[in-house]
């Protein structure tokens, strides 16, 4: 009776194995990759890129387009959100700053850029190998789907641009911010040169 467990053990180490390798070294590849935000962004365009080739060839799977529009919307939103909502935490100390006497405290997003690249890269993948399989090709007319995917960007984009109006937040940084120092005045000394 113990050789048959030790058998079915050993049978699935192999695989334990492959599994735990693979995945330790994409996990490497991912954090080797994670200070080169412009390099990974390409990556996802060139997939991006692959993945429309693929619907516009084919002429089909235009339910799966639209999933994946509405699922990269709500990563959208997710990262043009803070982490603390001030709407809904107000009595709470860590809220964004509302006027110029308040302590200043950085933009946190709710979904950071990396796991935004990662889960947008993903879907795009997941969406291609879907096109594979005739049962997520169900026939629809896709200008009504646009059409609406678009009506439904723009009333969300409003939506969250009012809310960084009212609480007064930009969620992009351009680097580092450069501080010149002070100007000279010009000529205020009453010296000449002569």
């Amino acid at each position: 009776m113990e050789g048959v467990g030790g058998d079915a053990a050993s049978a699935v180490s192999p695989l334990a194995k492959w599994r735990n390798d693979f995945s330790r070294a994409f996990q490497h590849y991912l954090d080797r990759s994670t200070p080169h935000p412009v390099h990974r962004w390409l990556g996802t365009l060139a997939v991006a890129l692959i993945y429309v080739l693929r619907v516009y060839f084919v002429q089909g799977f235009y339910i799966v387009s639209y999933g994946l529009g509405i699922y990269i919307l709500n990563l959208l939103i997710g990262f043009l959100s803070p982490k603390v909502d001030p709407e809904l935490e107000v009595l709470d100390g860590a809220s964004l700053p509302m006027k110029g006497s308040d302590e200043f405290k950085p933009f946190i997003r709710r979904l950071p850029e990396f796991k935004f690249w990662y889960s947008i890269t993903k879907a795009f993948c997941v969406a291609f190998v879907m096109t594979f399989f005739s049962i997520f090709d169900v026939p629809v007319f896709w200008p009504i789907l646009l059409c609406y995917w678009i009506v439904l960007f723009v009333l969300t984009m409003k939506r969250q641009i009012m809310h960084m109006i009212k609480y007064k937040y930009v969620p992009f940084s351009f680097g580092k911010q450069k501080y010149t120092g002070k100007k000279p005045a010009a000529s205020s000394s009453g010296l000449s040169r002569d």
